[in-house]
């Protein structure tokens, strides 16, 4: 198990420190549908810095959710991936998206 880092006492701040905070999310959501390009990460997601979404990038895969796969090429390709404990937060993501639905809705008058 990854003890790089630490992990705090409670499972639920332990969950949120995983996936909490809006680009972490949003980087899961796009990696969810498959394997992804820097650069097509950074065109989903409007208004994040290079140097945040590399920052991101790192410290999921410290904690174990990304795989970055670098190929000998020039100029080098570098593809990211969600490992199989960043696939098991699909669950959470859903619930968020499904929550988000209806609070739209409700917001919206439907």
């Amino acid at each position: 198990m990854l003890k790089r880092f630490y992990l705090p006492d409670c499972p639920v701040e332990t969950a949120l420190m995983m996936m909490g905070d809006r680009w972490k999310a949003l980087i899961v959501r796009d990696l969810l549908t498959g394997t992804k390009r820097f650069g097509q990460l950074r065109k989903g997601l409007p208004g994040i810095s290079q140097k945040v979404l590399t920052d991101h990038l790192r410290i999921m895969e410290e904690y174990g959710l990304v795989n970055r796969k670098v190929y000998a090429e020039v100029p080098p390709r570098v593809e990211y991936s969600l490992t199989e404990l960043g696939k098991s937060l699909k669950p959470i993501h859903d619930a968020m998206r499904q929550w988000g639905e209806r609070y739209q809705g409700k917001m919206n008058g439907d």
